[in-house]
């Protein structure tokens, strides 16, 4: 090492006489390492800075959560018809709001089982990767989570459906809130099931 031998040996050479000379000024003494060990990690990073910044660029401006998506459904059925009411809100706060009619005949059950694929389905399209969906029926939600069993054939087939769909998802997870907290989609829902009706009645 350079600095050891000009401390230590200024003699081995001429032309470390004037490192000494201006060395000589300072107050530097040389001291070995003494463990390996804790510089292991110090010459790690020296080593991999560049590829250590970017990934934490990455981490620091697209940390997990910041890109979850959270979606909001509720289905409702009667006699007038079926719909469906979605709320897909963006990590900035941005609401994207949806009010689909179907034009078939489902149960209440089914209708909550065909809002949440349909709001997955819209997801997909605009190439959301983390999601979060929230519906106020204790069916779906459990039956997705395991808690509650699928004895309808009906059932069975929704519920498959929904966890094909949910796997093409880097991160999704499904939770059950209470009705008060889904209030914008449950009226979206009702809209679509009873108000849009008249809009296909013929004159």
């Amino acid at each position: 090492m350079p600095i050891k031998q000009v401390l230590k040996k200024p003699e081995i050479s001429c032309r470390l006489a004037l490192w000494v000379v201006e060395l000589g000024a300072y107050q530097i003494s040389y001291l070995p390492r003494s463990a390996v060990k804790g510089q292991v990690m110090a010459d790690y990073l020296a080593e991999m800075s560049g590829e250590l910044e970017v990934i934490n660029e990455r981490t620091t401006l697209k940390p997990i959560m910041s890109e979850t998506w959270d979606l909001f459904t509720d289905g409702a059925s009667c006699a007038e018809g079926a719909g469906a009411g979605l709320v897909l809100s963006s990590p900035s706060g941005e609401d994207h709001t949806y009010a689909l009619r179907f034009n078939f005949d489902v149960t209440n059950n089914e209708a909550e089982y065909e809002a949440i694929l349909a709001g997955l389905n819209i997801a997909r399209r605009i190439d959301i990767t983390k999601l979060r969906a929230f519906t106020d029926s204790q069916l779906v939600a459990n039956q997705f989570n395991g808690s509650f069993e699928a004895h309808d054939s009906s059932m069975q087939k929704y519920l498959q459906l929904l966890k094909d769909l949910a796997e093409r998802f880097e991160y999704f997870e499904l939770a059950q809130v209470p009705r008060i907290q889904n209030k914008k989609v449950d009226a979206l829902s009702k809209l679509a099931a009873f108000a849009f009706s008249h809009f296909q009645k013929q004159a």
